[in-house]
């Protein structure tokens, strides 16, 4: 079993910048690599970006190119999503996710899932 935490999320304003952390633990488990996801009220779970461990290969939702950034601390099993000019639109409860099995880069599907850190931005 593997649990993972988010922390960072908040209220802030347009334009300004937030950084996610996620933490992952458990016993005796792989990973293939983690990566975020963010479901707004009303609407479906949506990809934000994934970092695939084996090669550090990332992949991002066009919505976030450019304005956020993801990493790790393999050592440490963390994730990070630093997120840079915000916008309301990216107003959403984010996940962190995590991958126990190989993946194409281009399909991030996550095996486990975080509580989720709501991350409000007001205009």
């Amino acid at each position: 079993q593997v649990q993972l935490v988010e922390s960072g999320g908040g209220l802030v304003q347009a334009g300004d910048s937030l950084r996610l952390s996620c933490a992952a633990s458990g016993r005796s488990f792989s990973n293939y690599g983690m990566g975020w996801f963010r479901q707004a009220p009303g609407k479906e779970r949506e990809f934000v970006a994934a970092l695939r461990w084996t090669d550090n290969r990332i992949r991002y939702a066009d919505s976030v190119k450019g304005r956020f950034t993801i990493s790790s601390d393999n050592a440490k099993n963390m994730v990070y999503l630093q997120m840079n000019s915000l916008k309301p639109e990216d107003t959403a409860v984010y996940y962190c996710g995590l991958r126990t099995r190989p993946w194409l880069l281009a399909f991030f599907q996550s095996d486990y899932w975080g509580q989720g850190t709501q991350v409000t931005v007001s205009s």
